[in-house]
């Protein structure tokens, strides 16, 4: 799992089926408390917001968060930390 912070949305006017209606965001990845210089694009899973700081799940796993297991993704939103 990663840690980060939601800096934007991603806006797409094509892409594939599975991901048609999906929330899009960028994060700024934080890593010892501290914001770095990593970005990751991630499907966001429970509605996340810009300035909020989420978890990530990334890898295969990922799109066992989606309610359709077979959508090409690598990267999603799972938790919005308090």
């Amino acid at each position: 799992m990663l840690k980060g912070r939601v800096i934007g949305n991603i806006v797409s006017t094509r892409k594939n089926e599975n991901i048609v209606g999906s929330k899009i965001l960028e994060i700024r990845l934080v890593e010892n408390n501290q914001e770095t210089d990593k970005y990751i694009i991630a499907i966001d899973s429970v509605g996340a917001g810009i300035g909020e700081y989420v978890l990530i799940t990334t890898g295969s796993g990922a799109r066992l968060a989606l309610s359709n297991q077979e959508t090409p993704v690598d990267a999603v939103v799972v938790g919005i930390i308090d």
